[in-house]
Parts: structure tokens; sequence; C-alpha cells
């Protein structure tokens, strides 16, 4: 593991496009080599894109293995380059929706794209975020990617298994909540909607906390524009959430994801087993 962050150390002296270039064949490699997570991105595609082409569904597979392998070799940008850097690399898109907002309580609906953690460092230079923590099984790579979170000492870090209380804590003082909604997490909590068609078990965290604290909902999505740049892009933020129904509200969420997924699919995390959790009677999903 620490020659593996050697490596990310070198690689983050390289430009963004020769990265891109190297990552090429190493998500080439992976595509071929990783058989459970090829299988695991072929089915959630063809369950997605059921109209499209075999051929066109693999294209679009083998597009995210590259971009995949590219968003696990920048983290050596992410970890050891100089902050400014990450102002050259990334640029912002209607900001003032959030920022606007400075004195509310705010939730950053941020989906899963290849470009979440190059974008949000960029974000946690000018803006101070909560964020919740999944500990790695790896003891080394969990001191790194905590260390990480915390290099620009702008974010307030409550692990996941800390439960509500010092989530809503950290909070009070009008902390935005960098919250990552769409993940198959289990049944406990959450509710079938739809994803791309598919019911999908999805948590109902986020109207929960939005009651409790009054927060507005600000959707926040990374996009890799170039081979050498990003954009971060906040929507306004969104009226009428929570509604009341908790299960309309997921619905809500999972549309909006869906929408920004269709805009750049290839940037999408396929590989999760999202529709891992099955309703009452369904036959497994992988």
């Amino acid at each position: 593991m620490r020659f593996a962050f050697f490596i990310l150390w070198l690689l983050h002296f390289l430009p963004l496009s020769a990265i891109n270039a190297i990552a090429r064949p190493v998500g080439w490699l992976a595509y071929h080599l990783v058989a459970p997570r090829r299988r695991v991105g072929r089915r959630n595609l063809e369950a997605c894109f059921p109209d499209w082409t075999p051929a066109a569904r693999d294209r679009l597979l083998r597009d995210h293995f590259h971009a995949m392998a590219r968003f696990m070799l920048e983290y050596g940008i992410v970890w050891y380059s100089p902050d400014a850097r990450f102002r050259e690399l990334v640029s912002y898109k209607n900001l003032h929706y959030l920022t606007d907002l400075k004195d509310e309580n705010v939730i950053i609906l941020y989906p899963h794209f290849v470009g979440f953690e190059m974008c949000v460092y960029r974000l946690n230079q000018d803006v101070p975020l909560v964020s919740i923590y999944a500990r790695q099984k790896n003891e080394v790579l969990d001191r790194r990617i905590y260390q990480g979170r915390q290099r620009f000492s702008n974010a307030k870090i409550i692990s996941r298994t800390e439960g509500l209380r010092p989530l809503l804590k950290a909070m009070k003082d009008h902390t935005p909540l960098l919250y990552l909604p769409d993940q198959d997490m289990g049944a406990k909590e959450a509710v079938f909607v739809p994803f791309f068609g598919v019911p999908a078990a999805t948590i109902t965290a986020m109207s929960r906390i939005a009651r409790l604290t009054r927060a507005r909902i600000v959707p926040v999505i990374p996009r890799r524009v170039s081979p050498d740049r990003y954009e971060l892009e906040v929507f306004p933020p969104w009226d009428d959430f929570p509604c009341g129904d908790e299960t309309e509200d997921a619905a809500r969420m999972n549309a909006f994801i869906e929408a920004r997924v269709r805009e750049q699919p290839e940037q999408y995390f396929w590989l999760h087993k999202r529709f891992k959790t099955r309703p009452d009677g369904d036959k497994p999903f992988y």
C-alpha cells in the first residue's frame, strides 16, 4: 500500500492530460482482468439502457473503466498537489446558489461521479463542509483518506457509525452537509423508487435531516469537461423539500440524478451494485 502511495505521489507532478493518457491502458487492463466488476457494470447498463445495443453499452462500459482508472490515479493530485493547483483545474458554475445561503442550513446533494473527489476538494477550499466518513478496512488506506479529507482544515468529519446526533450538531453553525445518497445501503431506512425505471433501495435520510434542520437542498454536480479541466456546477435550491412524503422525496432525488447521469453516462459509478437490495419476492439482480 505504501508503494502505491509513492506511485500516486510521483503522478501528482504530471499534468492531468498525461494522467488521462496513462489511465487509458490501465482502464483497458482493468476491464479485461477485473471480471466481477465488469459483470456488475454490464448488468447495470443492461437494466438502465435496455434500448441501447450491446455494442453501445460495451463502449460505454470501456469508457467508464478508463474514467475510473483516471479517478484512482488522480488521488495523487488530490492528496499531494499544492492548494493553488485545484483553482487551476476546477472551475465553478453558479456557485452563488450555495454561497447565498451561508446563513441557512444546507444539504449538498452530491452524487457519485468520477470527478467527485477532485471537485469537492476544490469546493472545500472556499466552503466549510460536514462530511460523512465510512472507515476503510485497510488501516493505512483509512488513515491516508482521513488525512486527505482534512487537508484544508475546513471540514467536519463524522463517522457513518456515529449516528444522527453528531451530524446535526456539526450543522448548527450552518456548515453545509455533503450528502452522497446514491448507493445501495440495504433495505433499512430505505424505500424502493425508480432509478432508470428499476426499483432501487434509496435511503430517506435526506428528508429527515432536512426536516429536522430546516435545511435547503442544493444539488452540486462534478463534471470532467476536458482531459485537463473539471467543472463543479451548482443548481438552484429545491423548493417544497421535504414534501411530507419520504417516498416522493426519494423519487424526486433519483429522477434528478438520473437526468444528470444521462448527460455524462461514462462518468457515473456503474461498478457499484446499485440494485443489490431487492423488494420482497424479487430474484437476485446480480
